[in-house]
């Protein structure tokens, strides 16, 4: 089976430049596009539609939405609507927000496992064109289902993968969704644990971790310059540095820079500060938790995200050539 491979993007190009990237990214052979949406800036759906217009291969998920914002039958409503665009190309990819911006919009995200879960199990059921009345702590639908007039009647093919950072998540991850969208900026030996988690949630609903689709974001920083790739890494390595201590301490980052730096940022942290932080960062440190360098180093540490559980790379471009990044890419990271 050829590689698989997949394009992450945020908000750092024009609407009219990600289209082209991922129009490049499909007749390069990429198998899926993710669009962003985690802070208040750019939402997945609108990109999503864009991308679903504009191509006729490539898969589109979100990478991805949140549980406590849209209401479950919105969000049934909504990808039912993308798969009229992109017939069996959808894919929903929901996580569980994050704090403060939760809390600044009014949110108090308590029991994120239960809520996740009566979120996701209504969401498929809908989508699988059933009537659902589900009385729960979180959602509350009364009889109701996705209310097809004119259009396709039958059940839609849109999985369902949860981006899950926690173990408990991991853990309902293998239990309840079609996959886990791993996360970015560990090391890949860090994924060991995540797939230990999936596994037992899959034993649980009688499955297998095969069973599970396990796509992994990967920083990508490529360029010809070895340093440059580098240095375009480094920034927002030093942020997560400040930012997720505890998981650059899983991945293998030593206390002694992480005290370092902690020293140096403060919350929110200043350009000053990140640019005195970053002097601090070594580029071991940088390709240990992102791929970045020339072509082949970062091509070998995809590689190694594949050999410890991903299984379709989402690359994140960081830098200027897009296009670089996903020719590199082209025909997978094996060669």
């Amino acid at each position: 089976m050829a590689d698989r491979v997949a394009l992450y993007l945020q908000d750092a190009h024009s609407l009219q430049d990600a289209i082209k990237y991922v129009q490049y990214a499909e007749s390069r052979g990429f198998e899926a596009v993710w669009q962003a949406e985690s802070r208040l800036v750019r939402d997945a759906i609108v990109p999503m539609a864009a991308f679903a217009a504009t191509t006729s291969k490539i898969k589109i998920g979100s990478g991805v939405i949140n549980n406590w914002t849209r209401n479950p039958a919105v969000i049934a409503a909504t990808y039912l609507t993308l798969d009229d665009l992109a017939q069996d190309r959808i894919i929903l990819g929901i996580g569980a927000w994050w704090d403060p911006l939760a809390q600044k919009v009014g949110i108090t995200r308590s029991k994120p496992l239960l809520a996740m879960r009566e979120v996701v199990t209504t969401v498929r059921d809908l989508l699988a064109r059933k009537r659902v009345t589900f009385h729960g702590e979180f959602v509350n639908l009364d009889d109701v289902e996705l209310d097809v007039v004119h259009g396709r009647k039958e059940p839609r093919n849109v999985p369902i993968y949860i981006g899950a950072t926690g173990m408990q998540m991991m853990a309902l991850t293998g239990e309840i969704a079609d996959g886990a969208v791993l996360n970015y900026l560990v090391s890949p030996k860090y994924n060991q644990q995540a797939l230990e988690q999936l596994e037992v949630g899959a034993k649980k609903a009688g499955r297998r971790l095969d069973d599970i689709d396990r796509p992994q974001l990967v920083v990508c920083s490529v360029d010809n310059d070895r340093k440059k790739a580098l240095d375009n890494a480094r920034k927002l390595v030093t942020q997560y540095l400040g930012q997720q201590p505890h998981i650059m301490k899983a991945s293998g980052v030593s206390q002694e820079l992480l005290d370092e730096i902690g020293q140096v940022l403060t919350w929110p942290a200043t350009e000053e500060q990140i640019e005195q932080a970053m002097r601090l960062v070594p580029d071991d440190v940088v390709q240990m938790i992102t791929a970045s360098g020339t072509p082949d180093e970062v091509r070998a540490k995809v590689r190694e995200y594949v050999q410890y559980g991903a299984t379709c790379p989402i690359l994140y471009p960081l830098g200027d050539d897009v296009r670089l990044m996903i020719d590199t890419f082209a025909h997978g990271y094996s060669h």
